[in-house]
């Protein structure tokens, strides 16, 4: 077949040696086939470094016409973008919020966490090579210790193995490589491959980050990338639209990041569930571009597929700045089809009038907890939360763009000016090697660095665990503020007594400087060091540098111009780090009986409580290694315990992966009970792998988070939710749980549950799921993978 490496690998030959063009293109049909491709240099390129992939906003628009006619009705932006993607967009089956979309999305993006098992899948797969445009970031292994030079110098060796691995697994299977100290990969794709109207799907759940530059931007487990990379169309159920309509103006002090945290406090964690937000309304000319990139990145925090803004001239002065200008002047062009239809309807609608939003300040321990800050001090006494900031962290995927380090900057100058420095610790973290270079340039790291400032490494950091916190011992109660998207409990630090809270760049740096939590800096007076009182002005700062980015060091790894047929990827058998995947077994044929209740999950199971990131991210290439943290961050609803369940073989109680690998070992399977949106946060698939591994077959819940529920059902898990969510209760921790129906297992019917108690008493429920035709032979097979090379 004809894939994205020929064409590229035509591409790069041919540009260097002109004489070659014939023989490299070759005879009759094919030739004509890629002079095609050739003679299309008028058309706009993704991005320069996939000089042979085009624009397509003609396909795009077709496809728009087509569904706009069918359905008869003006379209949302989020329809355009998605339906304009569909496979097949006259047959397609298309109602909000039921059904199961077959989509073609433009590329794919891999952190260098969840790239490990997703390249590990597609070099299972047999396949060649990736079908559409893809990359790996490395931006997740990297350690915040002691600044970013030397700790990345640190990560770069510690990782070497894994970087060695998919650096060569990218260039045998033509993905692109952005080496450590690149950036972190949301940011990376804001600056090179977003652009309105693309969709992209990436293994990190705030990979709608994209959605700043009116893309749409999906986070997936890396099963669904190995589908995407396949060539093979990518499932998406059919999302309702929710618009979040935007009236007025940011000033002062409120900023895009308030935008979302009071969104959150409004729609809670599992409010955008099957749902894209759409932003809308006549206040979002008043934000940047990269502003509406952190409003998008936060959406996954109410669990929104994702999130996106109509295409516009702050967009547009983005990508003239990036280097993309003839994608705007394209973009133009096809503005209509950009933007909403006049008239489309939304599932529901959020209003917000931007002159009356204040600061806020979300937290602690979820990230939906809203607070003006104005009311925060009053709220952290009444609740016992402590006051004193030990740490304010600005930075991440969320709010590492230029405007926010010139904004942060802007405050820090103030306090300079009057003699203080920061009375907390203070850590910057720049979104991308060219963030960096150019905040170094102008001037901003020299302001945040004499205010008490740590530059951290191009990456995730403290943000997703990477930080080795060495002030405060664990247990140890306190405060810390972060410009980041989530603050789940033990986090950023692995301690649980760390109580996080998530507010803007700017609102972090001055509640830094002022040291506590009860610091609103828009009527409290801060203590010059004269002794004079003074307030703080609202930051203020440039939305783009006034010269062109500097680029700062060339850390992109193109994939060969000649191809990676004969390139190897060696996995050591003898790693503890990586490890090839072995196929799990297909289903038997009949019902799963006496399914043993591995543990019954008390309260909030995020994908960090199921499978921890921090200390345990180098192990996210071993499948068997990394299970040993499985569900370890869950509370066993039995005795409030964490990682202390009983073995109901032994009588002895232990670790759940402990517990789990004695059943295994002892051909028991078993099933986890769980509550309310269960496996909300992270894309992390490593959570459905682990169970997959040691045994499990099935996860009974109230409801689910999309991204895990998908992720279950592509290893061949059993993801069910109890048909009356009061049958929670009836689960007891040493329970027996036969599923019935499974060889009638059909799209929309239910199946049955029959529990059996050790006093032999028993009770039956209903459990619903959300299989459709193809998932269930997912099922069927063993897993997703499976079943792709049934059919290869």
């Amino acid at each position: 077949p004809f894939t994205y490496c020929t064409l590229y690998t035509l591409l790069c030959i041919t540009s260097c040696n002109k004489p070659t063009l014939h023989l490299a293109l070759g005879q009759g049909v094919r030739r004509l086939h890629v002079s095609a491709a050739f003679n299309a240099k008028a058309k706009v390129s993704m991005s320069r470094f996939e000089p042979s992939n085009y624009v397509s906003y003609e396909k795009l628009n077709e496809n728009v016409n087509i569904v706009r006619k069918r359905l008869n009705r003006p379209l949302t932006l989020s329809e355009k973008i998605v339906y304009g993607h569909l496979d097949d967009p006259v047959g397609q089956d298309i109602a909000r919020g039921h059904t199961y979309l077959r989509l073609r999305p433009d590329r794919v993006a891999m952190q260098d966490a969840t790239a490990q098992m997703a390249m590990l899948q597609f070099i299972s797969s047999g396949l060649p090579c990736v079908a559409v445009p893809s990359t790996i970031h490395c931006d997740h292994l990297i350690e915040a210790q002691i600044g970013g030079a030397k700790d990345l110098a640190r990560a770069k060796d510690i990782n070497a193995e894994v970087y060695n691995f998919l650096a060569s697994a990218g260039a045998k299977y033509g993905v692109g490589f952005w080496k450590p100290g690149s950036g972190i990969i949301h940011q990376i794709i804001l600056e090179n491959y977003a652009y309105p109207g693309v969709l992209l799907i990436g293994t990190d759940s705030h990979t709608p980050n994209g959605g700043g530059l009116g893309s749409i931007c999906i986070g997936v487990g890396g099963a669904d990338a190995v589908d995407v990379m396949a060539g093979i169309p990518w499932e998406l159920k059919c999302p309702k639209v929710i618009g979040v309509k935007l009236t007025g103006k940011l000033s002062g002090w409120t900023s895009p990041k308030d935008v979302i945290l009071k969104v959150a406090g409004i729609l809670t964690v599992k409010g955008g569930t099957g749902a894209i937000v759409e932003y809308h309304g006549p206040g979002v000319d008043s934000i940047s571009c990269t502003g509406m990139a952190t409003i998008c990145n936060m959406g996954a925090e109410i669990g929104a597929t994702t999130s996106v803004f109509p295409y516009n001239h702050r967009m547009k002065t983005y990508l003239e700045k990036t280097g993309r200008g003839d994608i705007a002047s394209l973009a133009d062009h096809y503005a209509d089809l950009l933007v909403p239809d006049p008239g489309c309807e939304y599932d529901s609608i959020v209003e917000i009038n931007l002159d009356e939003l204040k600061p806020h300040i979300n937290g602690p321990f979820t990230p939906d907890l809203a607070h003006p800050m104005a009311d925060i001090g009053a709220t952290a006494a009444k609740n016992g939360w402590p006051l004193e900031v030990k740490v304010g962290l600005i930075g991440s995927c969320t709010n590492s763009s230029y405007e926010d380090m010139g904004r942060s900057a802007s405050v820090a100058k103030q306090a300079l000016d009057k003699g203080l420095k920061c009375k907390a610790a203070f850590t910057i973290t720049p979104g991308s090697e060219q963030i960096r270079a150019t905040i170094e340039r102008d001037g901003y790291s020299k302001i945040l660095g004499d205010v008490g400032g740590m530059v951290l490494a191009n990456a995730c950091g403290p943000c997703i665990g990477q930080w080795d916190r060495r002030d405060v011992k664990k247990g140890e109660k306190n405060t810390i503020v972060t410009s980041y998207n989530r603050n789940f409990t033990a986090r950023n630090d692995a301690n649980p007594a760390t109580h996080a809270f998530v507010a803007s760049p700017e609102i972090v740096t001055a509640l830094a400087i002022a040291g506590t939590l009860d610091f609103n800096p828009e009527v409290d007076y801060l203590t010059a060091a004269n002794g004079e009182k003074f307030k703080l002005e609202p930051p203020s700062a440039d939305e783009l540098p006034k010269l062109d980015f500097d680029p700062g060091q060339d850390t992109y790894q193109h994939p060969p111009a000649e191809g990676g047929s004969k390139l190897r990827v060696d996995v050591s058998p003898t790693s503890t780090r990586l490890q090839l995947l072995e196929p799990f077994d297909k289903w038997a044929g009949g019902d799963l009986e006496d399914l043993q209740v591995l543990i019954k999950v008390k309260g909030k199971c995020t994908t960090d409580h199921i499978s921890a990131a921090g200390p345990w991210l180098k192990f996210r290439g071993h499948l068997d290694n990394i299970s040993n943290n499985m569900l370890i961050g869950a509370v066993n609803i039995e005795n409030d315990g964490i990682n202390k369940i009983k073995n109901q073989l032994t009588g002895e109680y232990g670790g759940v992966p402990d517990v789990a690998r004695h059943y295994k070992a002892n051909g028991l399977s078993w099933v986890v009970v769980g509550d309310d949106n269960y496996g909300e946060g992270s894309s992390r698939e490593h959570a459905a792998l682990e169970p997959r591994h040691l045994g499990g077959r099935c996860i009974i819940v109230k409801s689910f988070a999309r991204i895990h529920e998908t992720n279950l059902k592509k290893q061949g898990m059993l993801p069910l939710t109890f048909q009356i969510p009061a049958d929670y209760d009836k689960i007891r921790p040493d329970d027996k749980i036969s599923i019935k129906g499974l060889a009638n297992f059909t799209p929309g019917k239910p199946l049955s549950a029959v529990v059996k108690h050790s006093d032999g008493s028993k009770d039956d429920f209903q459990l619903n799921h959300t299989f459709n035709e193809t998932q269930i032979e997912w099922f069927q097979a063993g897993s997703a993978l499976n079943r792709m090379k049934e059919l290869q």
